[in-house]
C-alpha cells in the first residue's frame, strides 16, 4: 500500500458502502425496519452493533485475504472450507438472482416515478450502466465506486442537514426521549448478518494490502462507512418517527414533510446510481470467481462481455416474477447460508488459519 495514499485506506470501506446501498438501504426501508422500531435512541444503538460486527469481520477477512492471497471469494472460501467451499458458491449464486431482480425492479419503479417513462426505461437504463461499469476493468470501477460513495455522503449529509433546519427541534426531542425498546442489540446483528456477501465481494479491492495493520485498519473502516449512510437516514426519520415507520418508503415520506423537489430528484438519481453499483459488484465478484475457476493463465476478456450481458439479461427476467414472497423467504434462507459458511468459520476457522500462517516453521538442523 502506497506510502502517503491515504485514499487506498478507505478504497475497500467505500467499495463496500456502494455495494451495500441498494434500493431497501437508500430507500430507508430497511433502517426503518431494522433500527427506527427501536426508537430513535434504541436505533443508534443498534446501528453501532451493525458497525462492530461488520467492522469485525471485514478486519479478520481482510487480513486473510492478505495472508494467503485470495482475492476472489471461490479462493477464499475454498482456503477456508476447502472442498465444502463450493456451497457458498450455491448461496451467493442465489443472492446474485434475487438483488438483480430487486435492483432492476426497483429501477423500475424509481424511473417510471420520477420522469414518468415506462419501466423499461428503469431497467434499460440500469442495465447499460451495470454493462458499462462491469466492462472497464477492475481499477474503472474501484474509482467509479469511490467517487460515487463521496457523492452519495455529501447528498445524503446536505438531505440530513435541510431536515435539520426545518425540523431540528423535532429531531431533538424524539432523542430526549431517550425510547429504547427491547430487541435493538438483536436487530443491529440480524440486519450485519443480512449483508454479509457483501463483504466476499470486494476481495479485489485488497490486493495492495501489504501488513496486518493496514489490512485491520481497513477492515475496520469498510465496517464504519457501510453503516455511515444510516446515521443521517435514521436521525432524518426523528421529524417524525411514527408517522415515518407507517410509510412503505420512509425517505419519500420525510421529503413529503421537507418539500424539496430539487433535493428530491438530486437525492433519487444517486440511490439509482447505488443500484448500478449494487449489481456491477455482484456481477464483478462473480466474474473474478469464473476467471479464477476456469480461465486460469488464459484470456478471460472475450468471455467477460458474454458473461456480463447474459447475467444481465437473467437479472431482467426475474425482475418480471412476483418478487415479495422471494424476498420475504430468500433473504433470511441465504443469509443464514452466509452466517454459517462465512461469517462463523472465517472469526474462527479463520482465525486460526491466519495465526497458524504467522508462526515460524520448526528449525532444521544442520
Amino acid at each position: 500500500m502506497g506510502k502517503g495514499n491515504w485514499t487506498r485506506y478507505l478504497t475497500p470501506g467505500l467499495v463496500f458502502q456502494s455495494v451495500l446501498i441498494g434500493g431497501g438501504y437508500g430507500t430507508g426501508a430497511e433502517i426503518a425496519q431494522y433500527f427506527g422500531r427501536y426508537g430513535l435512541l434504541g436505533g443508534l444503538l443498534a446501528l453501532a452493533v451493525t458497525a462492530g460486527a461488520w467492522a469485525l469481520l471485514c478486519a479478520v477477512t481482510f487480513e486473510f485475504v492478505r495472508v494467503f492471497r485470495t482475492f476472489d471469494y471461490g479462493s477464499m472460501m475454498g482456503r477456508l472450507l476447502g472442498r465444502a467451499g463450493f456451497l457458498y458458491d450455491l448461496c451467493f449464486y442465489a443472492m446474485l438472482l434475487l438483488v438483480l431482480g430487486v435492483v432492476n425492479a426497483t429501477a423500475a419503479s424509481a424511473v417510471r416515478q420520477l420522469t414518468g417513462l415506462p419501466s423499461w426505461a428503469g431497467v434499460a437504463l440500469l442495465s447499460l450502466g451495470v454493462v458499462l461499469l462491469v466492462l472497464r476493468g477492475t481499477e474503472a470501477m474501484e474509482r467509479a465506486l469511490s467517487l460515487w460513495a463521496y457523492l452519495l455522503y455529501a447528498v445524503y449529509l446536505l438531505f440530513l442537514a435541510a431536515v435539520f433546519l426545518r425540523f431540528g427541534d423535532a429531531i431533538l426531542a424524539e432523542l430526549s426521549r431517550a425510547e429504547i425498546a427491547p430487541g435493538w442489540l438483536f436487530g443491529g446483528l440480524r440486519y450485519a448478518s443480512y449483508n454479509l456477501t457483501c463483504v466476499s465481494m470486494i476481495l479485489y479491492t485488497l490486493r495492495n494490502l501489504q501488513t496486518r495493520r493496514e489490512a485491520v485498519t481497513c477492515g475496520v473502516l469498510a465496517g464504519l462507512l457501510g453503516a455511515a449512510p444510516a446515521l443521517p437516514l435514521l436521525l432524518a426519520m426523528g421529524c417524525d418517527l411514527p408517522g415515518v415507520l407507517a410509510s412503505e418508503t420512509p425517505v419519500t415520506a420525510v421529503f413529503q414533510r421537507l418539500d424539496l423537489p430539487w433535493l428530491y430528484a438530486l437525492f433519487e438519481i444517486v440511490l439509482f446510481g447505488t443500484l448500478v453499483e449494487t449489481a456491477a459488484g455482484f456481477l464483478k465478484a462473480l466474474e473474478d470467481r469464473i476467471e479464477q475457476a476456469l480461465f486460469r493463465g488464459r484470456s478471460f476478456e472475450l468471455a467477460r462481455p458474454l458473461l456480463t450481458g447474459a447475467v444481465t439479461a437473467l437479472g431482467i427476467c426475474v425482475s418480471t416474477f412476483g418478487l415479495s414472497d422471494l424476498i420475504d423467504k430468500g433473504y433470511g434462507a441465504i443469509c443464514y447460508g452466509a452466517l454459517f459458511l462465512f461469517a462463523l468459520p472465517m472469526l474462527t476457522v479463520g482465525v486460526r488459519q491466519i495465526r497458524r500462517a504467522g508462526k515460524p516453521g520448526p528449525r532444521i538442523r544442520k
